[in-house]
């Protein structure tokens, strides 16, 4: 039995169709149902045999009565908001939420697969080095961050790095993000404009070393992602926490130019103020430091080798996908 949170949200329902194209149902799904019921739509087709909404859930798992044998909990469940201004949410929902569920996955030794956040790097001072020492050292730059941080302390602090995986996600996008409102991609907000209306809004940079554009993302595309999450669930010997990027930065004008391209248009770029509520929190440049992934199982690392789709093809890939889905 495999327990998944989030799985009717982006990359947790992505999840769900892999494990359901290797013929696997017996799924637990856990997630929170928006009052539109847009993420419905993310399950429709799926096979799995139970939904659980994340409070129920964690009820059953406080007082010990979920009765499968579970062999592993991926854990994707968690507000994502960059923007929200609650503390004490973010506390609760992402950080106590994970540790309980990490506790309780541990003592009925079902494997543990968690996923953290590029945005506990903050604004890249210290680097972005998935060793242990530069994991203790973040300072992010906003609640949700700060959330994912405190969790990763608490793998390492507790000394269970060596029983889990922590996935430090960049900025993933792709098919099934579309219920996420603001929090969405920027090829899929402006995907409908730059087709019809053939523009597309960028913000302004307020650093004088970056043009407006050039600021730099480590842009992963969502099968990419899936596919790591899916090495680690096939190798249980394997733990620790990991980036999970491209380990190459491109620009918003590049994603800009990509979009264009995959709907045959020329460029039109206008580049618009950043809200103040933004402009203190803003990540300027990300870089996933892979060597971690990327390095021999024999040298304590995890042995990932196969290589991520390029910008400008999984742009194109999205695109054809959001063509021919129409409420995007």
């Amino acid at each position: 039995m495999i327990i998944i949170t989030g799985a009717a949200g982006f990359i947790g329902s992505c999840l769900v169709a892999k494990l359901n194209e290797r013929k696997i149902k017996d799924l637990i799904l856990v997630d929170h149902m928006d009052s539109d019921g847009a993420k419905k739509k993310n399950l429709a087709g799926k096979q799995y045999l139970r939904y659980l909404e994340k409070d129920e859930f964690i009820q059953l798992i406080e007082q010990n009565k979920i009765s499968e044998k579970v062999d592993c909990v991926i854990h994707m469940g968690a507000c994502s908001s960059t923007t929200l201004d609650d503390a004490q949410y973010f506390d609760e929902n992402n950080y106590q939420y994970t540790r309980k569920l990490c506790d309780w996955a541990l003592a009925h030794k079902a494997r543990f697969i968690y996923a953290s956040s590029a945005s506990t790097y903050g604004d890249g001072s210290i680097g972005y080095k998935d060793d242990l020492t530069t994991i203790l050292r973040c300072r992010p730059l906003n609640l949700y961050g700060q959330s994912k941080q405190k969790f990763d302390a608490w793998v390492v602090n507790h000394m269970l790095v060596d029983q889990v995986v922590g996935l430090k996600f960049f900025n993933v996008f792709g098919p099934n993000e579309y219920h996420k409102g603001e929090m969405r991609s920027v090829v899929c907000k402006a995907y409908p404009v730059v087709a019809q209306e053939g523009k597309m809004n960028l913000f302004k940079s307020y650093k004088k070393e970056y043009a407006d554009g050039e600021q730099k993302r480590d842009f992963i595309y969502i099968k990419d992602a899936v596919d790591v999450v899916m090495y680690f669930f096939d190798q249980p010997a394997i733990n620790g926490i990991f980036n999970l990027g491209t380990g190459q930065a491109r620009s918003w004008n590049d994603i800009a130019r990509g979009l264009f391209a995959a709907v045959g248009k020329q460029p039109r770029i206008d580049y618009i103020e950043m809200p103040e509520s933004l402009r203190n929190q803003y990540q300027y440049f990300t870089q996933a430091d892979m060597s971690k992934l990327r390095a021999s199982v024999a040298s304590g690392a995890s042995g990932y080798h196969k290589p991520f789709t390029k910008l400008e093809e999984a742009i194109r890939d999205y695109a054809s996908y959001l063509k021919s889905n129409r409420y995007i």
